[in-house]
């Protein structure tokens, strides 16, 4: 059963909002798991070493998410008030998108289906005390 009314169970959810600065894509044209191999790599460092790391990395989605914590950078930096110097990568991850079907034409009128997978990539940095 629901607890109170629905404005009432409305405002509580939007009391517990969260305040650390995030940076979110969706619909990035990489696969959640090619994703998550570059988010664990920067989960838990510093901003500017993350940021290091992933300038050398070679996989298609570190430029993603590096724009991504550029962006959330800019975010807290902006909006909240926070010095870039003191924050560090609290949690990145990766959910799984809409996946876009297309056929690949095969030999004696078969068809192959193929999946191009899609994700929403999702950063959010805090502020070492």
């Amino acid at each position: 059963m629901a607890k109170g009314h629905r404005s009432q169970i409305k405002r509580e959810r939007n009391a517990q909002k969260d305040t650390r600065p995030s940076a979110k894509l969706s619909y990035a044209r990489v696969s959640v798991q090619k994703a998550c191999f570059v988010l664990d790599a920067v989960r838990g460092k510093d901003v500017h070493t993350a940021l290091a790391v992933l300038e050398y990395n070679p996989r298609y989605a570190s430029g993603l998410v590096k724009k991504l914590i550029e962006s959330a950078m800019a975010n807290a930096e902006n909006n909240l008030g926070l010095n870039r110097d003191n924050l560090y990568i609290a949690e990145c991850y990766a959910n799984k998108g809409p996946t876009m079907k297309r056929i690949k034409p095969r030999a004696q009128g078969r068809a192959y289906r193929i999946e191009k997978r899609t994700s929403h990539i999702t950063v959010v940095l805090d502020e070492r005390k």
